[in-house]
């Protein structure tokens, strides 16, 4: 665009390129959002529902408040499990006690209960940061899963110790239970996850977002610019931790249909926190492209030998597995620190300039 000021032609060419990369890009995510919720219900089997698409929808939330929390606001946590967890047994105690009651309205109190352990929780940010944050966490992850396996009040006194979701429905539907469809969970949970991902979104943008930015950058510097420490960190841990205790719920209610607490323990938090870091540290994209990355790549690992027509005794096949998946995470780590989300980003330029790279 060419316009005219003060006697001199000026063009804007410049800023109107760069605009329409932007637009373009929220058309494609609007066009796979649709297609997300329009295709794979009419076409997915019953296995690519449940064991892929369903658990992918609900750990990318989880990585979505995790990375909310350390991407964004620089707080380490090993707690992950442990928050999923509040918000799995606040739901299944919410869902039993009032069985009329939404399970939306469920999902949303359950992630609340969860938020209040998080702040609870990220009350020692304020004098510790780093590794001795992490340790608190995780702290903070023994203790809960101590809780949940010594107090029967939260299994509702079953003898099992496990939790069961219940039929609930919304408009008629079932979305939850042993009699819910698969599809009918799967809307449930991308509908969530959408939604969630939506407001992640808008919110790193806006003053939250700069605070915690700004926090993890150059704490001290925040500070002395008008940036309350306490109250920024605790922000970051409750938000985080009520994303986490929903994506908990959602474990439960739309995954698993029934969980006791090995469910919650330390490797679902290390999980978490790998497909933070593998997806990009500082990017909703990132969350969602990690969560893809740890839910897809065992399950093309474990079936490439029965492909390519090997035959394997099944513990060296699980041994390899376990080798190459490690592997792949140290090389995509060594080829780009910053993650999947940032590889993506430059394949993009790449392709916009292509066939012109200068």
């Amino acid at each position: 665009m060419i316009y005219r000021e003060a006697g001199q032609f000026k063009t804007t060419y410049g800023a109107d390129q760069a605009v329409f990369p932007v637009a373009q890009d929220r058309v494609v995510v609007a066009v796979a959002v649709v297609a997300a919720f329009l295709v794979p219900p009419l076409v997915a089997s019953e296995y690519w529902l449940q064991a892929v698409l369903i658990p992918f929808l609900v750990y990318a939330l989880a990585a979505i408040g995790l990375n909310l929390l350390t991407g964004y606001a620089g707080q380490l946590s090993l707690g992950t499990g442990g928050f999923m967890a509040v918000g799995a047994y606040s739901a299944f105690k919410l869902a039993t006690a009032f069985p009329y009651l939404n399970i939306i309205a469920v999902f949303m109190l359950s992630g609340l209960v969860a938020a209040g352990v998080g702040l609870l929780f990220g009350i020692p940010s304020l004098r510790i940061k780093g590794f001795y944050l992490a340790v608190a966490t995780l702290a903070s992850q023994f203790f809960l899963i101590w809780l949940f396996n010594k107090v029967a009040w939260f299994t509702n006194y079953a003898s099992s110790g496990t939790i069961t979701a219940p039929d609930r429905a919304i408009f008629g539907v079932l979305v939850t239970g042993p009699n819910s469809s698969a599809a009918a969970r799967y809307l449930t949970a991308l509908g969530l996850v959408a939604v969630f991902a939506v407001v992640a979104k808008n919110l790193v943008r806006g003053r939250v977002g700069r605070s915690w930015m700004a926090i993890r950058d150059r704490d001290i510097a925040a500070e002395i610019i008008g940036v309350r420490p306490l109250r920024t960190k605790l922000l970051a841990f409750g938000i985080s931790s009520f994303y986490c205790g929903v994506a908990g719920a959602g474990l439960v209610f739309l995954y698993l249909g029934t969980a006791e607490t090995l469910a919650f323990d330390i490797s679902i938090s290390f999980l978490v926190l790998f497909m933070v870091i593998i997806g990009g540290l500082g990017s909703i994209l990132g969350s969602f492209l990690g969560a893809a990355f740890i839910v897809l790549v065992p399950i093309v690992l474990s079936n490439a030998p029965h492909v390519v027509g090997l035959v394997l005794p099944v513990a060296l096949q699980k041994q390899i597995e376990l080798m190459v998946f490690g592997g792949l995470i140290i090389f995509f780590l060594i080829v780009e620190p910053r993650g999947l989300a940032r590889l993506w980003q430059i394949s993009k330029e790449k392709l916009r300039l292509w066939p012109f790279p200068h």
